[in-house]
């Protein structure tokens, strides 16, 4: 880092990560983080109580980049819900499979670390499926959705399309065919939210 940069949050973040994809979660350090940056640990601790602490937040920015690139899918209303609900799913899939082709060590490393973070992932679940929950209302106010509870009908959603967008599934993501797979899928949802 040089004198000059002001050392932020944001900017540990990145260095965690790069820290992160070089060693993997297990061997990455503050110290490591540290030293990237060009400062003392303690320097680090000032923005990040914990090493935990630091994990955690790297983790939220990873999770974070996903929904802020559904976001824009939800306040869309220049489509209809229907559309607006595939667009969404096909976007969640696209999104995570591209985490995990595209830096396959990374996303390793960020599937530890969601596991060690599990209140982390429980908020993100929560925004997901409150994005996944506005679409469904929009389609029930419009008439295209005939469902009773919208915050029902989006998690039975999000549960049902797990397959696509767990990383626990990643491996099978690659395999041929499984766009097709992916498209049977949202068909029978939307068929179902229709009534």
């Amino acid at each position: 880092m040089a004198p000059s940069e002001t050392l932020t949050a944001e900017r540990i973040l990145e260095a965690t990560e790069e820290v992160l994809r070089r060693h993997g979660p297990a061997k990455a350090t503050v110290v490591d983080v540290a030293r990237a940056l060009g400062v003392s640990h303690g320097t680090v601790y000032r923005h990040f109580r914990t090493k935990a602490a630091l994990r955690e937040a790297v983790t939220q920015r990873w999770l974070d980049r996903t929904a802020e690139t559904l976001s824009g899918i939800v306040t869309g209303t220049d489509q209809d819900p229907e559309t607006r609900l595939r667009d969404w799913l096909t976007g969640l899939f696209a999104a995570k499979r591209r985490k995990a082709g595209g830096d396959p060590e990374l996303f390793a490393t960020y599937s530890v670390l969601a596991e060690e973070a599990g209140e982390v992932v429980s908020a993100h679940i929560d925004e997901l499926t409150g994005q996944l929950t506005t679409i469904v209302r929009a389609g029930i106010e419009s008439g295209a959705f005939t469902v009773a509870d919208p915050a029902v009908a989006a998690r039975t959603v999000f549960q049902a399309t797990g397959r696509f967008h767990d990383p626990s599934y990643a491996r099978e993501w690659q395999k041929p065919g499984v766009e097709g797979e992916f498209g049977e899928m949202v068909e029978l949802l939307v068929r179902g939210l229709r009534g």
